[in-house]
This record gives structure tokens, sequence and C-alpha cells, in this order.
């Protein structure tokens, strides 16, 4: 696949072989951002896992310390008082029942994240086909399925980043966008590294985290020396 000129001149400013300092990573992030619009950074992170061992498939959530910059429209699923908390919290749409059948009966998808409290898995399991092939079953793992779901709202509109572990053992994520400041992006990056450092199962020996990579949406990826972080 051919790429754009200007991908081109922004994979001079990486050295492919060279790992670099958080610092120089996001300052390159900076420097590489191609597109008019505001890009996405983007990590990816290469485990020493076997995602085939139960044990070693990492699935959770984390909120960075900055945000992801951007916002996601939730679909709460939950009764009485709960579901009035979720709307006040910053919910886009709340229901129980009615909502589960619109998805079902009309095909809407109008959301990118549903919350649920624990009572209305069963029901919402009937849609399981519906929603695990595109990802949007919530799971306790990941916090969205919570007896509090105003909580899960706040964090995720405070930045909550889900990740899971690819058949690979590769974990990727969200760090923000090129508009944030170095430092914000910086701090959001050493968090996830060590949140992820922190999760090391019991049964993997050696070095858990082989290799980090940061991009912006179309740029290049720009590998991170691990020794930049406190893990």
């Amino acid at each position: 696949m051919k790429k754009g000129r200007k991908y081109v001149e922004a994979s001079k400013l990486v050295d492919k072989n060279k790992l670099y300092s958080a610092s120089e990573a996001i300052q390159l992030i900076k420097q590489t951002s191609t597109t008019k619009f505001d890009s996405t950074v983007d990590f990816a992170m290469k485990l020493n896992v076997d995602p085939k061992k139960a044990d070693q498939q990492l699935r959770g959530s984390f909120v960075l310390p900055h945000g992801t910059g951007k916002s996601k429209r939730i679909l709460v699923i939950a009764k009485g008082s709960l579901a009035e908390e979720a709307k006040k919290a910053g919910a886009e749409f709340v229901g129980d029942t009615d909502m589960i059948e619109k998805i079902q009966k009309e095909n809407w998808f109008d959301f990118d994240v549903i919350v649920a409290t624990p009572d209305m898995m069963p029901e919402l399991g009937k849609i399981g086909k519906i929603l695990g092939p595109k990802g949007l079953m919530p799971n306790p793992k990941t916090n969205t399925v919570t007896p509090n779901p105003a909580k899960a709202v706040e964090d995720i509109n405070k930045g909550m980043v889900e990740f899971r572990t690819d058949s690979f053992g590769n974990i990727h994520g969200i760090l923000g966008k090129s508009s944030f400041d170095e430092t914000a992006l910086k701090e959001n990056l050493e968090y996830v590294v060590t949140s992820i450092s922190k999760m090391k199962p019991s049964t993997v020996k050696g070095k858990f985290i082989t290799s980090i990579t940061v991009s912006t949406t179309m740029g290049p990826g720009i590998k991170v020396d691990q020794n930049s972080f406190d893990i």
C-alpha cells in the first residue's frame, strides 16, 4: 500500500530502530501528526502472555489522568433511582427492557458504550449475539456492569479506557489527542504503562511488557524505551 507524502515526510523524523524516551516519543508524536483534524494518539503494547491461557487474558479499564479528549455516547440499562442518577451523571440514553427491544427490533446503535446494572444482565444476555460481535457487551472487568452506573458514566466521561489482550497478546488503546500538551500525553502514557505492569499474571516468567509503541492517526509508530518508566 502506497503511503501518502505527509506520512513519508513524518516517517523520516522517526528512527525505526531506536527506542525513544517517553519525553522524546511524545515530542515526536506532536511533530508527526499529519492530519488537518485533531488526531487521536494511540498506544500499543506487546505483552509476554499466552492469550490461550485464561489467566493470561488481560481485560479491564482505567481512567486516564487527563482524559482521552473523546466524548462517548453512553447507554445505561437500569431501573428506578439508579436510572435517574445515571441520567443526571450524563448518560445520553437511559432505559431498561425498552432499550433492549429497540436494539433488537430497530437495529439501533446510536451509542458507543453500554453500562448495565447486574440485575439487567439476564435481559441483556438475550441479545448477546447482537452486542458481542460489536464489542458492546458490558463486562464487570471493565466496570460496565456495576451496581453504581452513575459512577461508571462519570468515569467514562472523564476518560475511561477499556482494554483487552488480542489473540497475539497485544493491548491497544487511546492516550489522548495530538492537541494535548506534552505533559498531559506523557502523564497519560506513564499511567497506562504502570497500570498494565501491575497486572502481570503470576504465571508469566521473565519480562512482562516486551514493547511499547505510540502513534497518531495515520502517523508512524514510535517505539518507547521501557526504562523511561518506573516499573
